[in-house]
């Protein structure tokens, strides 16, 4: 377990990502996805990670029911805050959202403080938890300015008050992390998607960045939505239809991999947790199998003659020890 920068809140390195549970792009019946948090609380996972933008509360309410079992004292709950969920008329599905579930609900971008305050509550009727251990304002890229002058300051509250033990932001880029980093005093940033084999973007300023200042990082996206996973004309790669020359590049880690008798699921975790800012992992599962098959990948060991093939290739351009 490690502790997220200077709070007490300590993270399994790996950690379970809570969007599939949510039906994300397919439906999930419930005892499939208690059975997904079962398995990895079986492979000693003890941080999970979820939001109300994930299925609209689905995750939320299935990733509670799932952990009541379990002592509360041992395990780390993070979830988001940004996105306010509303009744709406039920008509209708969540797809366009990438969400299988019906529209009772309506997400509202609110980044206030009385918005975060109120979603963060919802959450935890959601969740069936008097606590939760991490909250993250979530996406706020088109929110800045509200973000950083009320929802920033509501986060820091709630810590002060002890609602909750740390405080960060979740995004899909790098660059708004970093002016987190910088210019507050969050406890840890979830970057999804820029830390990858395939985009180290995150590695220009924000790892260095986190490092130099002890903040902690939580890498998602490992597999770039799939397309580190099992890569083909179908794979996606940040949710969309993966451009043929990232395509191209994939198979060829692949079959780098391969040739080192490893996986290129192994490969892109290993990757991940390499830095010395990554304080977890967060990968995303919706079956007990695929759960086993992470914990498998996590903790095999890559050859460091895969790396160093990589770097002579030019698949790798980082001079960093990876291992």
């Amino acid at each position: 377990m490690t502790a997220l920068g200077r709070s007490g809140v300590q993270v399994s390195p790996l950690g379970f990502g809570a969007a599939g549970i949510g039906n994300l792009y397919t439906p999930v019946d419930d005892e499939q996805a208690y059975e997904a948090v079962r398995a990895a609380w079986q492979r000693g996972v003890r941080y999970f990670d979820t939001a109300p933008h994930y299925g609209l509360g689905l995750s939320e309410r299935r990733l509670g029911a799932a952990l009541r079992e379990y002592d509360r004292a041992r395990y780390t709950v993070s979830t988001k805050v940004g996105r306010r969920l509303e009744p709406a008329d039920g008509t209708g599905d969540d797809l366009a959202n990438g969400f299988a579930v019906p529209a009772r609900h309506r997400r509202v971008w609110d980044f206030s403080a009385d918005g975060v305050r109120r979603t963060l509550e919802a959450s935890l009727h959601r969740l069936g938890l008097d606590r939760v251990d991490v909250v993250y304002l979530h996406d706020p890229d088109d929110h800045a300015e509200q973000a950083f002058r009320e929802g920033y300051p509501a986060l820091e509250q709630l810590r002060a008050e002890g609602v909750v033990g740390a405080i960060g932001a979740g995004m899909n880029q790098a660059g708004m992390l970093t002016r987190f980093v910088r210019d507050t005093d969050v406890d840890v940033v979830l970057c999804a998607g820029r830390y990858t084999l395939l985009d180290q973007s995150a590695d220009a300023e924000l790892l260095p960045e986190a490092a130099r200042r002890g903040v902690s990082v939580v890498v998602g996206g490992a597999f770039n939505s799939g397309l580190l996973a099992d890569p083909s004309p179908r794979s996606t790669y940040d949710y969309t239809r993966a451009p043929q020359e990232l395509l191209d590049r994939a198979l060829r880690l692949k079959a780098v991999a391969e040739r080192h008798g490893t996986t290129l699921r192994a490969a892109a975790l290993a990757f991940c947790r390499a830095r010395p800012a990554v304080a977890a992992v967060l990968v995303g599962a919706r079956s007990a199998a695929e759960v086993h098959d992470c914990a498998d990948q996590f903790a095999a060991r890559v050859p460091q003659a895969f790396w160093q093939e990589l770097r002579d290739s030019g698949l790798l351009r980082l001079e960093e020890e990876t291992a």
